[in-house]
């Protein structure tokens, strides 16, 4: 035990491990690219300065959602906020290639691998149940916006209705599990007892879910901005869809892959609003490319400033 700890507190094992983690993270974006290699490419042909925006404002969702889910960790469990968004950078390149829900297990690895992370993988495990329960209680407004907004049709109110049911059942959760977690059925079993101390409380969960629901405010804009820079016109019925659309097939427990799933809903939820197909899939895959690209660029600067960091520390300490 004392040998791996000190392999564990090594400063070379330290620096080893991270040039690994940037290694693995660089082979993952080539496999990213090679993907994307094969597809329509209509970004090529899309207004530049929209699209520029868009991705801007993508890695704009990704620092709120990082804080959004740093709320839900007790302070002396609270990874920092480059680790969590590291690991939402790591799960936007892992959806690309590996089925759905190892993007969650990638989050897990990436941020309990980083360097000072305080939480375990059971915490980190239950905060990702609750960051799942806060992403259906933001979308519900977004659902309902989109299913009462004129020009939408009737099998896409239906689903819309679905997200937004989805959420209203996700807040009643929220909302119970403080108190549920405190009566004598539920402390009866260790879970239970783990589990009370880490239940997030309902400040924190409103703080919570102000940064996720702006996160998905902001993605809605970009998906905005986007289908009007690829030329199929800037439509507030169709970009709500497209949003929740995409984010159901997330919410899916297992799928072809991650990505592919949910470029073939927001795609699909596009072709039923009257874009054609070309079109639809095609604003699918831009989207889908601008999110592995915003990805990658956070999950690398999360390493590369903190290896960096880290090298500077040891070298004042040399």
């Amino acid at each position: 035990m004392t040998e791996a700890r000190l392999l564990r507190t090594s400063p070379l094992v330290r620096r080893g491990l991270t040039v690994g983690s940037m290694l693995v993270t660089a082979g993952l974006a080539v496999l990213a690219v090679r993907h994307f290699a094969g597809t329509p490419w209509p970004l090529s042909r899309g207004e530049p300065g929209l699209l520029v925006a868009a991705g801007l404002l993508l890695l704009l969702a990704q620092a709120l959602k990082a804080l959004g889910w740093g709320r839900l960790f007790r302070g002396g469990e609270r990874p920092s906020a480059l680790a969590l968004a590291a690991g939402n950078g790591g799960a936007a390149l892992v959806g690309v290639v590996l089925p759905g829900r190892f993007d969650d297990v990638t989050r897990v690895a990436v941020v309990r691998r980083y360097p000072g992370c305080p939480a375990g993988v059971r915490v980190l495990c239950l905060s990702l149940v609750m960051l799942g329960l806060l992403d259906s209680v933001a979308l519900a407004p977004l659902a309902l916006a989109g299913a009462v907004i004129p020009g939408t049709g009737l099998a896409a109110r239906a689903g819309l209705g679905v997200v937004a049911a989805g959420g209203i059942a996700a807040t009643a959760l929220i909302v119970a599990l403080p108190r549920l977690t405190k009566t004598k059925a539920v402390l009866r079993f260790r879970l239970g007892r783990w589990v009370k101390p880490r239940t997030t409380s309902l400040r924190a969960a409103a703080e919570a879910l102000a940064l996720v629901a702006g996160c998905w405010v902001v993605r809605a804009v970009a998906v905005f901005l986007l289908l009007g820079g690829l030329g199929i016109g800037f439509s507030l019925s169709r970009t709500l869809l497209f949003v929740c659309a995409g984010a159901a097939a997330a919410a899916l427990p297992i799928g072809p892959a991650g990505a592919a799933t949910q470029i073939g809903a927001a795609g699909a939820s596009l072709v039923a609003a009257g874009v054609g197909t070309t079109a639809a899939f095609g604003a699918a895959v831009s989207m889908g490319a601008l999110g592995v690209l915003s990805g990658t660029f956070v999950m690398v600067f999360a390493l590369t400033w903190t290896s960096g960091a880290a090298l500077a520390r040891h070298a004042r300490a040399s």
